[in-house]
């Protein structure tokens, strides 16, 4: 796979994650993390702290997202917009659905965890 479908990730898909992520969870910022190596994609960083005597869980929020690779490469493919869109439109009920089994409370910006990464995500709604 060529970083091209990287670089079209990162221009194109990414900054649309981040304003769906954000439209959902106001208080949480949301940083574009660099490919943690050559032929990988970008990640999704999404920090926030609270008041520590309303913290569900012991550690302000950190969660990183980061995304398969051969799935950023299908996005780019026959069909790849229409499922990006679906993607877009499901991420409310992921991020509900990530929260108990993870340990994550983005309600008071907390988690169970130190630091927490979500990867091998697919764009399957």
């Amino acid at each position: 796979m060529t970083t091209d479908f990287y670089a079209r990730f990162e221009a194109e898909c990414l900054p649309r994650i981040a304003d769906a992520i954000g439209r959902q969870l106001r208080r949480v910022q949301l940083h574009a993390l660099p490919a943690e190596a050559p032929n990988h994609p970008p990640r999704l960083r999404m920090t926030g702290d609270g008041p520590a005597e309303l913290r569900r869980h012991a550690h302000p929020l950190d969660v990183t997202l980061a995304w398969d690779g051969l799935e950023v490469q299908r996005l780019f493919a026959a069909g790849g917009e229409a499922r990006f869109a679906g993607y877009l439109a499901a991420l409310p009920g992921k991020l509900r659905a990530w929260q108990e089994p993870r340990g994550i409370d983005f309600g008071s910006l907390s988690q169970a965890d130190p630091a927490i990464l979500i990867g091998g995500l697919d764009f399957e709604h």
